[in-house]
């Protein structure tokens, strides 16, 4: 999925001048219709001002996480990843993203609990942030083959930054459980 704006609107947020970045963005649901939700989400981000191109990944059907680990009982999740081409600062990017899972009726009662609709930006060009708001690279994605298997899919040469080539940590994940 490609969009391109000829006038994007002004927003605050971007350093002038600043630089077009790839951003990777991680979308998941596991209540409603996931599919139409994660679509729809999609068509959202490139609607977003300083977005000039969005390429969706094929949908990928996953258990649902706790922080303990698998929960089979709750509903699966739809997963996907999107290749953002964006001028959008990180920070600025990540509040339109909450802002697109609020719109989906998003509920954070529950840091793992289900979810209408979770965007999670995983990395922005090679930039790094420790900020508590905005961490970067995203730090559970090195770990989650539901975000590095689509990933690769759209972008072979992908790397996650201070973790290097996505298709060395899949083959290392899968490696470690070959189920």
């Amino acid at each position: 999925m490609s969009r391109n704006l000829a006038n994007p609107p002004s927003v605050p947020g971007p350093r002038p001048g600043r630089e077009e970045a790839v951003a990777v963005v991680a979308l998941g649901a596991n209540l409603g219709d996931r599919e139409a939700a994660i679509r729809a989400a999609a068509e959202r981000i490139a609607r977003l001002p300083l977005v000039s191109d969005v390429r969706l990944s094929s949908l990928v059907e996953t258990v649902a996480l706790r922080l303990d680990g698998p929960d089979p009982d709750a509903p699966g999740y739809v997963n996907a990843v999107a290749l953002v081409r964006t001028r959008l600062a990180p920070s600025i990017l990540l509040g339109m993203l909450h802002a697109i899972e609020d719109e989906h009726g998003r509920q954070r009662h529950e840091r793992w609990g289900d979810r209408t609709l979770d965007l999670d930006l995983i990395a922005y060009g090679d930039e790094s942030s420790d900020d508590e708001n905005l961490q970067l690279p995203h730090p559970r994605a090195a770990e989650r083959l539901f975000v590095l298997e689509p990933w690769f899919e759209l972008d072979q040469r992908a790397t996650l930054p201070g973790h290097g080539p996505i298709a060395d940590l899949i083959a290392g994940l899968r490696a470690e459980d070959p189920s």
